[in-house]
């Protein structure tokens, strides 16, 4: 069984455990129960299958169940509390300190740099900008920067891109990027972070409405739909997406840097029965600005 800093999901971590008992020896879900004092013989059985959820009350007890103590027991218990957290900064306070937690017992979270680097709109900006500034030094990437940003945020920035391995440097000392592109993996806590980002890079985009048309392309779409209708835009926008990233790679050379935002979101409730117009789906509002 993996160390428990290799986990993100508690109910990964438990099935686990329960499997590496059954196979040598005959642990049932009953006895796991029982020694986690619980009365039903199959509520860990149901939290594991997302039937039930464990509480973060009830998740000491059962980490002493499955022989967890210390750090580990508190460890559990966190991933436990990021799990069911009602809000992003509860997630990312449970997040933060699970890592510190590690960190102060010399082991790597996996998924921190991760969430690191969803956090803030510089690294990916001075990530695209390093590796397309050779020689260039922190406050001549500053200056490159909208908004600017300080020659010292551009440097931390920088330690933190290799730390993370994003980026490199080559003999010459100039930085390389060590993926061509990066995208939101499998590691539960980037969607949170990366929600920040999203946040960020939205309020970048409505200070970009004062740049001239020439500079930018703006436009938008409201639209009565249906489920069947949203599920189709979504896949035509992923697909979309895809080729949008194709056409970046196709160019090794960069002359600037563009943030493109895709946003598709409700503007009301369910309509449900208050729908009365059968051909609502159709109706579309297009706000274009023309050069």
């Amino acid at each position: 069984m993996k160390e428990i800093v290799e986990y993100t999901d508690y109910r990964k971590f438990i099935q686990d455990y329960y499997d590496e008992r059954k196979r040598s020896s005959a642990f049932t879900w009953r006895d796991f129960a029982q020694k986690a004092g619980f009365t039903s013989p199959i509520y860990l059985k149901y939290v594991c299958e997302g039937k039930k959820n464990l509480s973060v009350g009830a998740a000491g007890s059962v980490a002493a169940a499955m022989g967890l103590a210390g750090f580990e027991q508190t460890y559990f218990v966190l991933m436990v509390s990021y799990a069911h957290a009602k809000d992003d900064k509860t997630k990312r306070a449970a997040f933060e300190e699970r890592c510190a937690l590690a960190h102060a017992h010399k082991v790597r979270v996996l998924g921190n740099e991760e969430f690191d680097y969803f956090k803030s709109w510089k690294n990916p900006v001075i990530r695209e900008l390093a590796a397309h500034m050779p020689g260039a030094k922190p406050l001549e990437i500053a200056r490159a920067c909208k908004p600017k940003i300080s020659a010292a945020e551009v440097s931390e920035t920088l330690s933190f891109l290799v730390r993370a391995k994003l980026l490199k440097k080559d003999r010459s000392g100039n930085y390389e990027q060590t993926d061509k592109s990066i995208s939101i993996g499998s590691v539960d806590a980037v969607p949170v972070a990366a929600r920040d980002m999203q946040r960020q890079m939205g309020e970048l985009a409505v200070k970009a409405l004062d740049l001239p048309l020439s500079e930018r392309d703006m436009s938008g779409l409201t639209m009565g739909l249906t489920h069947r209708a949203y599920e189709k835009i979504r896949k035509e926008i992923a697909d979309f997406r895809r080729r949008i990233v194709a056409i970046a790679g196709e160019d090794d050379e960069t002359e600037q840097v563009y943030r493109l935002n895709l946003q598709l979101f409700p503007l009301s409730e369910r309509l449900g029965d208050y729908s009365a117009n059968p051909t609502s789906g159709h109706q579309v509002e297009d706000v274009n600005e023309k050069k």
